[in-house]
Formats: C-alpha cells, sequence, structure tokens
C-alpha cells in the first residue's frame, strides 16, 4: 500500500464549474434544469461525485448506517459517526453544495439541542447545510436553524428514520388525506426558511403537484420525474449494495461483480503462486550485496 499523498496530475484539469450555492440551485429551478444530488460517505466517493460538473448537491446521507457501517436502520447512526464521515466527505468534495443529514435524535429533544448539533455539523463536519427528515413538527426547528443561518434542506413524504412508527418503508401520500399532509408539510417548511425539500416514495403526481406549489427546489426519490431533481444512494447506482432494491432505484454500474471478481481474482493468484511476480512486483538488492551479506550470515553463525 502506497502512503503516499496522491500526486496532481498535471494533463488533467481541475472541473470547470463554479461553486454551487443556493442560488445556484434556484436558477437551476427556474430555468428548469433538473437539479443532481448524489450521497457520498468517505473521501473516494466525495471525489467520485465530484468528478462531474452535472452533479449539484452532494449529500452525506444517514444511509451510511447500513451502507457503510453494517447497521440495520438510519436510526443507530450517532452525531459523532456523521461528523466523522462529512468531515472525510468535505476533503474530497469541490463543486457540490455540501448537506449532510442530522442523526435520528439530534434535533428532535429540544431547538437549543438541535442548533448545537447542527452547529457541530458545519463547524466539525465541514457541511454547508444541514437535512431533516419531518413536517410541521418541525417548523420551529428549521426556522431556527436558518435564523442562526444553517441552511436547511427538509424532508417529507417517506422518512425512513420514521420507518417503525411508519410500520415500514411505504409509499406516502396515495390517499386525500395523505397526500394533503405531504403539501401541508412542504409549504410549512419552505415557509420556515427550508431553501430545498426532498421528496421520498410519493406519487408521481403528488411529486409533480408539489414541485409546482413551492418556490424552492425538490429533490425527489420515488417521486416520479417531475420534481426539480433526484436524489439516490451512491451505492444504488454503482450496484454494490446487495440489500433491497427500490422499484424507484436504477442500478447505473455494476460495481459489485467487479468488485469480487478482483478480490476472487486476487486469491487464486495467491493460492497458485502467480502474485507476486519475481520480477515485475518484486524488489532486488545489488548482487554484490547480498553476497557480503550472506558471508557475514554465515560467519556470523560460525561464531554462534
Amino acid at each position: 500500500m502506497s502512503v503516499r499523498p496522491p500526486s496532481k496530475d498535471p494533463t488533467t484539469p481541475p472541473i470547470p464549474r463554479k461553486k454551487v450555492t443556493i442560488q445556484a440551485l434556484q436558477t437551476l429551478r427556474h430555468s428548469k434544469t433538473p437539479i443532481s444530488m448524489l450521497t457520498a460517505y468517505d473521501y473516494p466517493s466525495s471525489l467520485a461525485c465530484s468528478s462531474s460538473t452535472l452533479t449539484d448537491i452532494t449529500l452525506v446521507g444517514d444511509s451510511l448506517a447500513q451502507v457503510c457501517l453494517g447497521y440495520a436502520s438510519t436510526t443507530q447512526l450517532t452525531l459523532s459517526e456523521m461528523i466523522h464521515h462529512a468531515r472525510a466527505v468535505a476533503r474530497g468534495n469541490t463543486h457540490p453544495f455540501l448537506v449532510a443529514d442530522m442523526p435520528f435524535g439530534s434535533y428532535h429533544t429540544s431547538i437549543h439541542d438541535a442548533v448545537a448539533n447542527a452547529v457541530r455539523l458545519v463547524q466539525e463536519g465541514r457541511v454547508e447545510g444541514v437535512k431533516l427528515e419531518g413536517g410541521r413538527e418541525i417548523v420551529d426547528v428549521v426556522q431556527r436553524l436558518t435564523n442562526v443561518g444553517i441552511p436547511v434542506m427538509a424532508h417529507v413524504g417517506l422518512l425512513p428514520q420514521r420507518h417503525s412508527a411508519m410500520s415500514g418503508y411505504k409509499v406516502q401520500g396515495r390517499s386525500v388525506e395523505g397526500a394533503k399532509k405531504v403539501v401541508e408539510d412542504a409549504l410549512a417548511l419552505q415557509k420556515a426558511g427550508a431553501f430545498a425539500i426532498v421528496v421520498e416514495a410519493v406519487p408521481q403526481e403528488l411529486g409533480q403537484y408539489v414541485t409546482n406549489r413551492l418556490k424552492i427546489p425538490t429533490i425527489g426519490i420515488g417521486a416520479g420525474p417531475h420534481t426539480s431533481g433526484q436524489v439516490l444512494v451512491y451505492d444504488d447506482i454503482m450496484g454494490t449494495w446487495s440489500g433491497h432494491k427500490a422499484k424507484f432505484v436504477r442500478r447505473f454500474a455494476n460495481l459489485k461483480e467487479v468488485r469480487d471478481q478482483a478480490v476472487q481474482g486476487f486469491g487464486e493468484a495467491v493460492r497458485e503462486g502467480q502474485f507476486p511476480d519475481s520480477e515485475a512486483e518484486s524488489y532486488s538488492m545489488d548482487k554484490n550485496e547480498w553476497d557480503r551479506f550472506m558471508e557475514n550470515e554465515i560467519t556470523e553463525g560460525e561464531r554462534n
């Protein structure tokens, strides 16, 4: 393993895009240019998100609980763990606007605690905004955070942090009452100061209606093609997540197969004595130096 820092390739120019801001996201919405948001959980995945000028937002999603840490749900993720991963993502992030999920329990006990925890994510995690799941019940928290200068991305519809209370990961807003709740929550969160809203797992008609009612960008995930933008989990688009595949997920690569083939190939090469190659992958000592070393060893052995 090389412990040297990565070298900058002079033949590869920097990504030719200015830093994405909240105003830039609003401009994309007004021009009806779809917004692209991807999750990242560490330095390598952050570099991957930043490798394309088409990535507008990088989200340090609390889905890192499952895809990176092996937890059963996002509710087991701690604030300290989120800060640790956010800091790593921040080191690799370039032009995308950087947002992090506030973990379950970090904004529910009091407004004071919510502000303190959000400040930690900004100062220690180096993010530019935070995302909160919930509806009208978190309006006061959203308003307070925006008042102190912390940009808030809201999240309505299916709320993964409340999957137990919702009896699983189910589509929301399919009834008149459910659809009305999604709309009213979104409008209330907009009024409280949210700069954008994730709309998850709702009928596409409702996703489009909410988008048309709001004056801020909507980022859909399982909300149809008519929201202001789309977000997916990094491991889903790469095909490295072997868990349940939601209907709204499209795998744009199959890196799991490539990864597993590489691991198998390495094991086979080692077992068969084909790795490392004695010439191409091994170091050698000058023959005269080696002969001197062996003479010294023989002499020392005779003395002992």
